[in-house]
């Protein structure tokens, strides 16, 4: 006698990662704002101290440098808000708390780029009209002190650098980066502050932006190729 046995056909669980096609393009996304920025600081005419007067002079005399950190500005916008919540999606998945914390944080920050480029902006744009030095430097002055500008400027500053802080942190508790990786990343926001503000230095601080795009993109790439622990608490 015959027996019919039917075959059960499995569906695997689909999984979070990308198609291994998509993951260096996922991988350059993440690259490309940090990346910019690092290409930026290390160009800008001005520092970050300076004031609007000197801003305006210092931006007259490098016309070619400050377009190029205008076009720079312009790619990080688009790419840094969409990075970050590609690697803070991951981080959130592997540590469910201290990843998203770091999600919203940073994507907050790098949201108020456009208030800290509109500086750059409304300099070169005097610059390239003729209109006098002075008057330039006391638009940039008002434009300083206006809260749709202020605000989202303080944002910037507190979330990029806290968000980039914590976004190493639960990538290295989710499994994600290895601690020495975890500790670069989020070590390299912190360098930047001190090298944009305490102790000027554009060249390091390039360096410090170079790190939080390494960082980013090797915890994207690691994250893609499926390496973390389960999700935590």
């Amino acid at each position: 006698m015959m027996t019919r046995t039917s075959a059960t056909t499995v569906t695997p669980p689909p999984t979070a990662n990308p198609p291994a096609g998509r993951r260096p393009a996922l991988t350059l996304l993440v690259l490309l704002g940090p990346l910019s920025i690092a290409i930026l600081r290390t160009l800008l005419p001005y520092g970050t101290n300076d004031s609007p007067t000197t801003v305006v002079a210092k931006v007259a005399a490098q016309p070619g440098a400050e377009a190029a950190v205008l076009w720079l500005s312009l790619l990080a916008g688009f790419t840094l808000v969409p990075g970050m919540i590609a690697v803070g999606l991951h981080a959130a998945r592997r540590s469910r708390v201290l990843g998203t914390a770091a999600l919203v944080v940073s994507v907050a920050g790098f949201s108020g780029l456009p208030a800290i480029v509109a500086v750059d902006q409304v300099a070169q744009s005097g610059t390239r009209a003729n209109v006098p030095a002075d008057v330039t430097a006391r638009l940039l002055r008002h434009l300083l002190d206006e809260p749709t500008v202020a605000i989202p400027t303080m944002i910037f500053v507190a979330g990029h650098v806290a968000g980039v802080v914590l976004l190493g942190i639960a990538l290295w508790r989710g499994g994600i980066l290895p601690g020495w990786a975890g500790l670069v990343l989020s070590i390299s926001q912190p360098l930047h502050l001190l090298f944009a503000t305490i102790a000027p230095n554009p060249l390091l601080d390039g360096c410090a932006w170079l790190l939080t795009a390494a960082g980013l993109a090797f915890a994207t790439a690691r994250a893609s190729a499926g390496h973390g622990l389960p999700a935590t608490a």
